[in-house]
């Protein structure tokens, strides 16, 4: 498998890698907008939405706000259901998720 492109651009070093080894696996990206961060991520098609979300926050924001004070978006559309599977979100290899607090913020 090769990465995409779109994967190595503006994302921290190193990969969060989900699922167990020997299943394929496609290479996303998580984008906190907030924070202008992002993470590559590495995972099985199979894997929920929930849990690509709760491995980058961990990543993007150890010890901040709990997952379900983000939503998760792909192309602009927020993934309602975050059981869903990767695949079944519409992702594909080389797509990015789009995190952003569920709620507007008051600027300080």
């Amino acid at each position: 498998m090769t990465t995409p492109f779109v994967a190595q651009l503006r994302s921290r070093p190193g990969v969060i890698r989900l699922g167990s080894d020997g299943q394929p696996r496609i290479t996303i990206r998580v984008q906190l907008a907030e924070a202008w961060d992002t993470v590559r991520v590495e995972t099985p098609p199979t894997e929920p939405v929930r849990a690509v979300k709760a491995e980058a926050l961990a990543a993007l924001r150890p010890n901040q706000e709990p997952p379900d004070e983000f939503v998760v978006k792909l192309n602009g559309f927020e993934v309602l259901d975050e059981n869903v599977s990767v695949a079944d979100s519409g992702a594909t290899n080389g797509s990015t998720f789009l995190l952003s607090f569920r709620r507007r913020r008051p600027v300080r």
